[in-house]
């Protein structure tokens, strides 16, 4: 593949490119082009689908096509283009692929592209299995109550910045995918790195990595092919996939941690405590979302906030005054004086963080949780069935496939009967949404929170939850 001109600085009207993006309706492609259009570029992309990422970004003046064609890539109005811009995931076999390769226009993985972006200037890359875009969002909410002018890129919307991108002069703070191989290639200034699991392993070997292994050594990479790295010390075997990098420090709870969260003391609707860096406080912080997890996320954004000379106090306050990006712990509203929170919990560590988080309120926990993908439920489906083991109530929907072909076998059933013969006594299978929802409305009581989890659509019960209607 062909490189395209650096996108460090602001590009004036001489230097402009025309970059197609295709499926700029995803959360990453529609924050490249938001990032792209504020540098001075032109914009335009397509997608199968659309929604409300396109209709935001259509709302900007960037064109959006419905459906895949050769015509966008040479044809008024979206061509001719510069650059086309794909995730490693679009088959080569692609139309507009094709067209481009045939053209001599240049092709750019999307990973590429965000590598432009982090050597571009101070970066920030935040790199893990869990955690990265509440973390990305709070480093970069925090660097601006601190007073510096962060740009961002973040695969979720961040209310602040009114959607999943900000231009500032810097530092550029990007959330890093693991799920797209091509990020073993890159480094930035700063790695933040929360932790490593086996999220993302075996299947499609476009868009997954063949085991585990390979995985965390990509992330090793990317950790050494950077300046420094603040890794979580709480998550075991950090520090070993950290061996090859040239500065390191690290963050959490533990004991010899550089920044450390200490006097920690949750309450209903998140946490305060106290932040000591090498033993001397630096003051008193606060996350406004339930759950150990937080309070870790939050001490890494103001960890990264002090190392860029922000200023202590006023990242604290900005950290307090956020409530989260999109999908993350987000409050939709209540139903029968029961409280409404959808989250994107998909996997078992992040569901079992969920309910924690559930139980840190001191109500009684619903789950509603829809399995996501048939490979990742083949794989974890008994620690998924364990994370939910600790609320009150749970409601499995059907797996949300993601475009997979089914699994012979595998079913939202394995996770509902190893619970039921663990011992709990109110879970069930709930096949049909709509009287979900029914249920919901009428059982919902003051006392009670309501948490759907998954990656895919079952937001949409939340929502219907909280509406107007019977």
């Amino acid at each position: 593949m062909t490189d395209s001109a650096p996108l460090s600085e602001p590009a004036s009207s001489s230097s402009s490119l025309h970059y197609h993006l295709l499926g700029i309706g995803g959360i990453g492609m529609s924050a490249f082009a938001r990032l792209l259009a504020a540098r001075g570029h032109r914009v335009s992309g397509c997608d199968q689908s659309l929604g409300a990422q396109t209709a935001g970004l259509e709302a900007q003046g960037i064109p959006v096509a419905a459906g895949h064609d050769a015509s966008h890539v040479t044809a008024q109005p979206f061509g001719p283009i510069d650059v086309l811009v794909a995730s490693e995931a679009v088959p080569k076999s692609h139309p507009e692929l094709v067209a481009a390769r045939a053209a001599g226009v240049v092709v750019r993985p999307r990973m590429a592209l965000l590598g432009e972006l982090l050597a571009g200037g101070p970066g920030v890359g935040v790199i893990g299995t869990h955690g990265k875009t509440t973390t990305t969002s709070m480093i970069a909410v925090a660097m601006y109550g601190a007073g510096l002018d962060p740009s961002a890129f973040v695969g979720g919307n961040v209310p602040e910045f009114g959607g999943n991108a900000r231009t500032g002069s810097g530092p550029f703070v990007a959330e890093v995918d693991e799920s797209d191989r091509g990020f073993a290639l890159l480094g930035c200034e700063t790695a933040v790195f929360t932790n490593a699991e086996d999220d993302h392993v075996g299947g499609d070997l476009a868009t997954y990595w063949a085991t585990v292994e390979e995985q965390h050594a990509a992330f090793a990479r990317f950790v050494a092919q950077s300046g420094r790295v603040l890794y979580c010390a709480d998550w075991e075997g950090l520090d070993a996939l950290c061996a090859g990098a040239r500065e390191t420090l690290t963050y959490g709870q533990s004991e010899g941690a550089d920044y450390r969260a200490v006097r920690v003391r949750p309450d209903e609707s998140g946490t305060t405590f106290d932040v000591a860096y090498r033993g001397e406080r630096l003051g008193e912080a606060r996350v406004s979302l339930p759950g150990t997890h937080n309070v870790l996320n939050g001490l890494a954004a103001l960890a990264v906030t002090h190392l860029y000379g922000g200023d202590f106090a006023r990242a604290a306050q900005a950290l307090a005054d956020f409530h989260g990006p999109g999908r993350r712990w987000e409050i939709k509203g209540e139903r029968g004086g029961a409280l409404v929170v959808d989250d994107y919990a998909h996997n078992a560590t992040k569901v079992a963080s969920a309910v924690q988080a559930a139980r840190q309120t001191g109500r009684r926990v619903r789950v509603v949780f829809q399995p996501h993908r048939y490979l990742r439920t083949q794989q974890s489906w008994p620690r998924l069935a364990d994370a939910l083991m600790d609320a009150d109530e749970v409601l499995v929907l059907d797996i949300a496939a993601a475009s997979e072909t089914p699994i012979e076998g595998i079913h939202a059933t394995l996770i509902t009967d190893r619970m039921a013969q663990g011992g709990h006594t109110n879970v069930r299978y709930c096949p049909d949404r709509a009287a979900v929802v029914r249920e919901l409305r009428e059982s919902a009581r003051p006392g009670d929170i309501i948490v759907t989890m998954g990656a895919g659509d079952v937001y949409r019960i939340a929502e219907e939850v909280v509406g107007e209607g019977a």
